[in-house]
């Protein structure tokens, strides 16, 4: 089995070197480390809908480097700060899945940035 790793040695918030992948292949799996609303190291601002959006955004950046896209994706973890942005952060969700979501789980909890949301995912092409 080949293991390949997409963005070692990233810098987080503070331009701190980050410890992981922001992916890893294996056998046509593909595993997106969690991604929030990050430009040039700080939070992007504007709300939940703003975050979302750019969160999107890095996920695809990252699917698109290994060779994925939106439509190899069969599972995804979102952890939300604040539960009422819920219905907020699905609005803007539903526009990039339309009629073919993956598996979702959504949660609840405390941020380890200071951010509104972050996402993961796990997708799959056949090698």
């Amino acid at each position: 089995m080949t293991i390949k790793r997409y963005g070692t040695g990233q810098t987080g918030a503070g331009k701190q070197a980050l410890p992981f992948a922001r992916a890893v292949e294996a056998n046509g799996w593909l595993y997106v480390s969690g991604q929030v609303a990050m430009e040039n190291g700080e939070i992007v601002g504007g709300g939940i809908i703003a975050e979302t959006r750019k969160t999107m955004e890095n996920v695809i950046a990252i699917l698109e480097e290994a060779g994925y896209g939106l439509e190899h994706i069969v599972r995804v973890g979102v952890w939300l700060d604040d539960p009422r942005d819920f219905w907020s952060f699905n609005g803007v969700y539903a526009e990039y899945f339309g009629d073919h979501p993956p598996a979702r789980a959504c949660v609840q909890s405390s941020m380890m940035v200071d951010c509104k949301v972050e996402i993961d995912c796990v997708a799959y092409k056949a090698p």
